[in-house]
């Protein structure tokens, strides 16, 4: 089998044990994911819903911007989820998401990923400005009383591109261009919806009071090298740069500016900050 073709019923025998079993939605071509299930959750199907697309033709991403779905190169998906948690909670699902899909990419491929707060899959740091390879998109519905409705978490991770857009070919990569190996599209997504239950599972446990693991706000910043001293501008409101210092206990990016305060990112895009050579 290529790295690319997705045998459907071997995948949801591989899952059976996630609330994600049965429940996968394939599409060879589609506007978007994220839009389905959004769809999908208004009509009120059950949570667990996983929609695979080979391709998009009009993939979102966070703060509206766009997501090049090259087909059958990179994974495309989006869950739709129910987790019991309120609304003040609702970026620990980022953060979780990021979790899963770092953690399965160093099991399926070997390559460990960097995260950038909130939703970026990047590589690790380095003599040259981070790249991105994937980035995750949550988007949600509370109920009246401020409890979560539903989620549709959407994934996008660059996997066997060889080369991007001129507009992307600065700033993005893939898995196969940082390892020179082909990545498995079926194996990534098992390893993905895999520990993506489980984080779901863990995240559901710590905000009703009985955690199976340490709290996600720990774990991300031991697991992001821009969590914790990293120079960063932050595009929010006027642009300022700083030293990041940890996260909130919602999950919110603190930020020590360099010229004042220290400063809560809640919906700026954050960015390594460089400073030009005189």
């Amino acid at each position: 089998m290529s790295t690319s073709t997705l045998d459907l019923p071997a995948l949801d025998t591989a899952i059976a044990n996630t609330i994600f079993h049965g429940k996968l939605h394939h599409f060879p071509t589609i506007d978007s994911t994220q839009t389905r299930a959004l769809a999908d959750a208004a009509r009120g199907l059950e949570a667990g819903q996983v929609y695979i697309a080979d391709e998009q033709t009009a993939g979102r991403g966070r703060g509206g911007h766009t997501w090049h779905s090259e087909p059958e190169r990179g994974l495309y998906l989006t869950v739709l989820v129910r987790p019991q948690i309120a609304g003040n909670d609702v970026l620990k699902l980022s953060l979780a998401t990021g979790l899963a899909v770092q953690s399965a990419l160093l099991a399926a491929t070997g390559f460990h990923a960097d995260l950038r707060w909130p939703n970026d899959i990047v590589t690790l740091p380095g003599p040259q400005e981070a790249r991105k390879l994937g980035g995750i998109l949550v988007e949600t519905a509370l109920t009246p009383d401020g409890l979560l409705k539903h989620a549709a978490i959407g994934v996008g991770i660059n996997l066997n591109q060889v080369d991007f857009p001129p507009e992307l070919s600065q700033t993005a990569t893939s898995v196969r261009q940082q390892t020179g190996e082909p990545a498995s599209r079926s194996t990534v997504l098992i390893t993905s919806l895999t520990e993506l239950d489980q984080e779901l599972t863990s995240l559901e446990a710590e905000v009703t009071g009985s955690p199976s693991r340490p709290p996600i706000i720990d774990r991300f910043e031991r697991s992001s090298s821009w969590a914790r001293g990293k120079q960063v501008e932050v595009a929010e409101d006027e642009s300022y740069t700083g030293l990041t210092a940890g996260l909130t206990d919602d999950g919110l990016l603190r930020v020590q500016s360099s010229i004042g305060p220290l400063r809560i990112v809640r919906h700026g895009g954050v960015r390594e900050f460089l400073p030009s050579t005189p």
